[in-house]
């Protein structure tokens, strides 16, 4: 809960796989369920493909998710392969499998079930945060040239499930107390319904949780130069609290477990500059970010090290970090 100056130093530093290697994953996580819960980064990617309609007309009513793999997971400090799965381009007449040619990151938070509940039991929103232990950092990585062509109709599948990253460390939500903001719709939006409404909701449902994203390419290693920062992002905007995640994960009776855990979603906030995926920030590969060393990125590139980074700050509380979430990609086998 209390991150100390060394690990602070690595925030600014390399990958250090040693250090990380002594981690394990906080929990042994049974269930994984992904959610969608920015309505910033909904809205930037259906721009790209549906202009003139960018929410689905079901996003501002029900949480939308699915459910991931439990087992790649990995803790942070683990390096993987580009993954391998089927793509086609627009004008090919047939599928190919091939090396993920536009992998990216997606800047989440890991929300980690506490308590049980009973099958065909529900969570009411006024108790769902009983049933949350803490939160955590996730960089649940995506191949976005493999995603379009497997995920109508039931979603991703070997886009998602090579690896997803997470912090070692969970922060509770006791310790989030002081963090805590008002959750409110923007004006006009419609209001959630019964089930994931109440007045503890409204008051102080959403947290205060500063987020960034650092890159650190292999040219950059090898030179001896720190990570940079590429984007920043905070917790307070996402459209769908932890409350209301629980209360609609199982308003059907499904029965969530101690160790399972709730993906947010990418938390892209307002602007572009707080885009929390490679997708928004190049807005769809279109414009390449340039790096300080005056290289370029529109997708990950292999060797490439991601850290993701999260605190918690204010006048009067003492500073909280969720230490680091860190991950580097390799090259993908060979086929």
């Amino acid at each position: 809960l209390r991150v100390g100056a060394a690990e602070q130093a690595q925030w600014q530093g390399f990958l250090v796989p040693q250090a990380q290697a002594a981690y394990n994953l906080p929990a042994r996580i049974g269930d994984y369920t992904d959610f969608y819960t920015s309505i910033h980064h909904a809205t930037n990617i259906g721009k790209q493909f549906r202009p003139d309609n960018p929410l689905l007309p079901n996003y501002q009513w029900v949480p939308i998710g699915y459910h991931g793999r439990s087992s790649s997971i990995v803790v942070s400090g683990t390096s993987f392969k580009r993954p391998v799965g089927q793509t086609k381009a627009p004008d090919a007449a047939v599928p190919t499998v091939k090396a993920s040619a536009r992998m990216d990151i997606e800047l989440e938070m890991g929300i980690f079930v506490g308590q049980s509940n009973a099958l065909g039991e529900p969570v009411s929103i006024s108790e769902a945060e009983d049933h949350v232990f803490g939160l955590c950092l996730l960089n649940d990585w995506s191949a976005r040239d493999i995603q379009p062509w497997e995920y109508q109709p039931l979603g991703p599948f070997l886009s998602k499930n090579f690896a997803s990253t997470l912090s070692p460390w969970v922060v509770t939500l006791e310790a989030l107390a002081p963090y805590r903001v008002a959750f409110a719709r923007p004006e006009g939006d419609p209001q959630p319904l019964p089930y994931m409404d109440s007045a503890h909701n409204r008051e102080a449902g959403a947290f205060d949780i500063a987020l960034a994203v650092d890159l650190q390419t292999s040219k950059m290693r090898a030179a001896g130069e720190k990570a940079v920062q590429i984007t920043q992002s905070n917790y307070r905007h996402a459209y769908w609290t932890v409350a209301q995640l629980v209360a609609h994960h199982t308003v059907n009776g499904c029965n969530l477990q101690p160790g399972d855990l709730l993906g947010t979603g990418t938390l892209s906030g307002p602007s572009l500059d707080q885009a929390a995926a490679l997708i928004e920030l190049t807005v769809g590969g279109k414009q390449p970010l340039t790096l300080p060393n005056g290289e370029t990125r529109t997708w990950l590139e292999d060797g490439d090290a991601v850290v993701l980074r999260g605190w918690c700050e204010r006048p009067g509380a003492a500073r909280i970090g969720f230490g680091i979430c860190e991950g580097q990609m390799l090259p993908a086998r060979t086929l």
